[in-house]
C-alpha cells in the first residue's frame, strides 16, 4: 500500500471518524498502527480488554477508545465503534495505487464488446465475446472472463479469476485471485453401471458490493440461478454449490462448504468449516460456531454448534458432561457396587 504523506491532526481525525477527543487537538499524524508497533506520530485504537496492558507500553502519539475504557494519560478519542473508526483511517492514510486506465495490447479482447469509461484491462487478461463491463472495472492479469458475462461499475477482478459464461456480476465487487465462478455444478446421475453428468445449465448472479476472497468456487445453478446477495462477505477457500441463495450482509468464513440448493436468510454468519447439507434453510441471522454442521432446517436468530449442528446452550451442556464422562463412569461403578452389596446384605437376612 501507498502510504499519504500528508499529516493530519488529532481534531481533523476526530472529526473523520465522528469521536470525541480528549487532548491536544493539534497533535499531527502521519499514520496508523498496532499498540505494540505504533511510533511517536502514529495514532493506534484499543477495542478489546485483552489488550489493555499494552497501553502502558505503547509509544502511539493517541489512541482510539471505547466508551468502556478509563482514562488515559494520552490523548484519545471515544467513538462507538474502534474498528469501524480504524477502517475509516487505514482507507485515509493508506491508499492502493491508482490502477492504469486502458486496455493493454497484450489483452484479448472479444468481439462486440460493451466497455464504459475509464476501464482498466492489464496484460494477458482475456475477455470472451459479448462481455458488458460498465465504468471504472478493472481485470487483472491472466482473469479470464467468459462470454456474455456482465459486471458493473467499480468492480475490481483480481489475477487468475476465472468466470465462466453468463454470469452476472453487480457494481462494487471485489474477486479475488484464483477464485471460479460459474463452474458446473455437480450434478450426476447413476444408471447402474456409471456417473453421467447432468448439465448445469442456469448461472450465478453476484449482487452489488459483494467481496469473494481468494480460491473461492461458486458454481452455476443446475436450472435456476446460484444466488448471492448484496453486501455478502466470503473468505478464502469456500465452495458454494449449485443454486444456494445467500441473502444480504451474511458473512461466510475459510473453508465452509453448503451444499446445493441451500437457502440462507439475511445477516447469517458461518464459521470456519463449517457445513451446510443441501435443501435446507437457515433464518436470518442465524450465527453457526466453527465446525459446526447443519443438517436440517434453522430458525431465525438461533446460535448453534456442534458436528450435529443443535442449539448453542444445548451443545455446551453436552461438550460439559462429555469432559465428565469417566468421572460419571466410575461414580456409576461405585454406586452400582454399593447396590450390589446392600442386595447381597438383604438377600442374607
Amino acid at each position: 500500500m501507498k502510504k499519504i504523506n500528508k499529516p493530519c491532526t488529532l481534531k481533523e481525525i476526530s472529526l473523520l471518524i465522528k469521536g470525541k477527543l480528549i487532548g491536544d487537538e493539534n497533535i499531527k499524524i502521519t499514520g496508523v498502527a498496532g499498540l505494540e508497533d505504533a511510533g511517536n506520530q502514529d495514532i493506534s485504537f484499543l477495542a478489546h480488554p485483552k489488550y489493555k496492558s499494552s497501553l502502558a507500553k505503547t509509544n502511539a502519539a493517541a489512541l482510539i477508545l471505547s466508551k468502556a475504557f478509563p482514562e488515559i494519560d494520552k490523548p484519545y478519542i471515544i467513538v462507538d465503534n474502534p474498528y469501524l473508526a480504524l477502517a475509516v483511517l487505514l482507507k485515509y492514510f493508506y491508499a492502493k495505487p491508482k490502477p492504469v486506465v486502458g486496455v493493454h495490447p497484450l489483452s484479448v479482447i472479444g468481439k462486440n464488446p460493451k466497455l464504459g469509461k475509464n476501464i482498466s484491462i492489464y496484460p494477458w487478461a482475456v475477455i470472451g465475446d459479448d462481455v458488458q463491463l460498465d465504468d471504472n472495472v478493472v481485470i487483472y492479469s491472466g482473469a479470464c472472463i467468459g462470454c456474455g458475462v456482465k459486471i458493473g461499475a467499480d468492480s475490481v477482478i483480481y489475477p487468475q479469476v476465472s468466470i465462466y459464461d453468463e454470469v452476472s456480476i453487480g457494481c462494487k465487487v471485489v474477486i479475488h485471485s484464483g477464485t471460479v465462478i460459474g463452474c458446473s455444478g455437480f450434478g450426476y446421475v447413476w444408471d447402474g453401471r456409471r456417473h453421467h453428468h447432468i448439465p448445469q445449465i442456469g448461472s450465478v448472479i453476484i449482487e452489488d458490493d459483494v467481496q469473494i476472497g481468494a480460491n473461492v468456487t461458486i458454481d452455476r445453478g443446475s436450472m435456476g440461478n446460484t444466488h448471492i446477495a448484496r453486501g455478502v462477505r466470503i473468505d478464502n477457500l469456500v465452495q458454494i454449490a449449485h443454486n444456494v441463495s445467500i441473502g444480504e450482509n451474511s458473512i461466510i468464513v475459510a473453508q465452509v462448504g453448503i451444499s446445493g440448493s441451500s437457502r440462507l436468510g439475511c445477516g447469517v454468519i458461518l464459521g470456519g468449516q463449517v457445513g451446510v447439507v443441501g435443501h435446507v434453510k437457515i433464518g436470518d441471522n442465524v450465527k453457526v460456531a466453527a465446525k459446526g454442521g447443519i443438517s436440517k432446517d434453522v430458525p431465525a436468530d438461533a446460535v448453534m454448534a456442534g458436528m450435529i449442528g443443535r442449539p448453542y446452550a444445548e451443545w455446551k451442556k453436552t461438550e460439559v458432561a462429555m469432559r465428565n464422562l469417566v468421572k460419571l463412569q466410575n461414580t456409576v461403578k461405585e454406586l452400582q457396587q454399593r447396590i450390589n452389596l446392600l442386595e447381597e446384605e438383604k438377600s442374607g437376612t
